[in-house]
């Protein structure tokens, strides 16, 4: 859905994930959920979402595919 790995530096390798209700989002971003109720959001260290996506597994694949060890936050 919506990502943004290349902002952060290459020191700051680690990312977290967590389950965010849809209905918290902005309007536009409800908009491209597609009738879901919840998604997972990729955050940098400093807070910055990075990336929103519908399955936990893929949060994790792809920060892995983005050379980021993704830890799980609840």
């Amino acid at each position: 859905m919506q990502t943004d790995f290349d902002a952060h530096p290459i020191d700051e390798r680690t990312v977290y994930v967590r389950e965010v209700a849809v209905s918290d989002l902005p309007e536009e971003v409800q908009d491209q959920a597609e009738g879901a109720e919840t998604l997972f959001a990729v955050h940098a260290v400093d807070g910055e979402r990075l990336a929103l996506v519908k399955e936990r597994k893929l949060a994790f694949v792809l920060a892995r595919q983005n050379n980021y060890t993704p830890v799980t936050v609840h």
